[in-house]
């Protein structure tokens, strides 16, 4: 296993745990833990893909990563 693929694993564990964390009623979707969770995931998961291009997933996780920070701007405005 390579440093890419243990980067891509751990964002994809990221992501889940959070998304289970969301679906659990554990943390809110809105919160930050949740919005850098899912940013942190995808930033790694887009690490992995640097090594092994997949374009699909690339626009997957960028555009999971850009929502994530649209969200971290808009809860940083509203405090």
């Amino acid at each position: 296993m390579t440093a890419y693929d243990a980067a891509g694993l751990a964002g994809t564990a990221l992501i889940l745990l959070t998304y289970a964390a969301t679906v659990a009623d554990r943390i809110d979707a809105r919160s930050a833990i949740a919005l850098v969770g899912n940013l942190l995931g995808a930033s790694l998961i887009l690490v992995s893909l640097s090594h092994d291009f997949n374009l699909s997933a690339v626009i997957m996780e960028s555009a999971w990563a850009l929502i994530a920070v649209v969200g971290l701007i808009r809860l940083a405005f509203r405090r």
